[in-house]
């Protein structure tokens, strides 16, 4: 019997384990997934949290649920991958050997990685909204707060949807608005990068609406350190923001578990193949999601497509066939914007966001990088498509692993 072992069950664990559950020969192949954690969080929701969008009830379930009761699930904190020896580690001792081994471990925030943020101003007037209990506590936070400087604030890029900052303050917009305060709030977005998205067209729709919703921009700003005594933030050029109301986005690593195996690189993402999927260093080894390093969105749509990629890349593995390099790097988020509105962008490695039609060329009914109803109403519906069909593995009809440019008007760039 080989075995195969799954490292994580968030969300690329859980599709890959119901992907493979079913394709595997069950008399010569056993399947293990492995995750420390009984919850599963809709991360997507954590956004919603904060603004009574969402109950706490709507982004958490039993993650057991969903894994197929074909597959072995182990609930242990994982100490240690040895390469060498095709071995997992767990705590308590237990060893697991494998044959191919998946590593879906995502990413955790890091505020400790910048002096003052995780000091006695951590969830008091300094909050992160990327973990449940950040956002729960934000959520508390905002129900009483009356008003003052909000900041919301990137430390340093890569980090899971990296659009989501900009949709907290499009949504903390909308929210002062509806309870009347928005005169009592000013919005300051503070991001090291020199515009407010890492894709140029992309970054002038968004910056228009940043003005349109009078929102400061401040960018090329590469934090040093949070002075939580005098409220402000100060960058290497000692540029200051001052805040009533700190809402960061710290430092995003990747498992610890993987620079105790010496696997990954300074921010312990895995290094992995950005067409196949497979990790540099060791070919039965594979990665997918937010723990690679990839040139691409660590977004829950990109876990999605690179699943079905990686699935057949497995099978590929298995059968001694050269793995196929299709992964394109395949983004496909709804951007919120308040007010009951959403953009949508689309792109890859290769092309950026741009307008066109989306999944249908020319009928849509989803625009591409223009606001709408309709939009909105397609990333609240995310909800339910994430637990009923993405998480079991279930193909999403029209949308392609792979970006379509049918449909669409855009110019061919770069590869990272």
């Amino acid at each position: 019997m080989k075995h195969l072992v799954i490292l994580g069950a968030g969300t690329s664990g859980t599709m890959m384990v119901n992907h493979l559950i079913g394709k595997l020969p069950k008399k010569e192949w056993k399947i293990t997934i492995v995750d420390q954690y009984k919850t599963h969080y809709y991360q997507p929701g954590f956004l919603f949290l904060p603004f009574d969008i969402y109950t706490t009830q709507q982004v958490k379930k039993d993650g057991r649920k969903f894994i197929p009761k074909q597959a072995n699930y182990i609930q242990k904190k994982i100490e240690l991958i040895l390469p060498k020896e095709n071995l997992v580690k767990l705590e308590g001792g237990e060893e697991l050997p494998y044959d191919i081994l998946i590593v879906a471990t995502g990413t955790n925030i890091a505020p400790d990685e910048i002096e003052g943020m995780d000091g006695p101003g951590w969830y008091r007037d300094i909050f992160d909204f990327y973990t449940y209990e950040g956002a729960k506590a934000l959520r508390n936070k905002l129900r009483e707060w009356e008003g003052g400087k909000l900041v919301v604030h990137i430390t340093e890029m890569p980090i899971k949807c990296p659009i989501a900052p900009l949709e907290f303050v499009f949504l903390a917009d909308s929210y002062f608005k509806n309870k009347g305060m928005r005169d009592s709030v000013d919005i300051t977005f503070v991001t090291p990068l020199s515009g407010a998205f890492t894709k140029p067209k992309a970054t002038k729709a968004l910056h228009y609406l940043l003005e349109e919703k009078n929102i400061t921009e401040v960018t090329d700003f590469n934090i040093e350190r949070v002075d939580y005594e005098n409220k402000k933030i100060i960058d290497y050029a000692d540029t200051e923001v001052e805040y009533d109301l700190l809402v960061t986005v710290p430092t995003n690593m990747g498992d610890a578990l993987l620079e105790r195996s010496e696997m990954g690189d300074e921010l312990n993402h895995i290094p992995t193949n950005k067409a196949t999927l497979q990790t540099l260093d060791h070919e039965n080894i594979f990665a997918i999601g937010d723990a690679t390093n990839l040139p691409t969105s660590k977004a829950g749509s990109v876990a999605h497509f690179e699943a079905e990629i990686l699935t057949e890349n497995i099978l590929h593995y298995i059968k001694g066939e050269p793995l196929k390099e299709e992964f394109d790097g395949h983004a496909n988020c709804f951007i919120e914007t308040g007010n009951g509105k959403a953009l949508l962008i689309d792109f890859n490695y290769t092309h950026e966001p741009v307008e066109g039609t989306f999944p249908f060329p020319g009928v849509g009914p989803l625009q591409l990088l223009k606001e709408s109803r309709a939009n909105h109403m397609g990333k609240m519906a995310f909800k339910w498509v994430y637990w009923n069909m993405l998480l079991k593995g279930t193909h999403i009809p029209f949308v392609s692993a792979n970006m379509s440019t049918k449909g669409k008007h855009f110019e061919k760039v770069e590869s990272n």
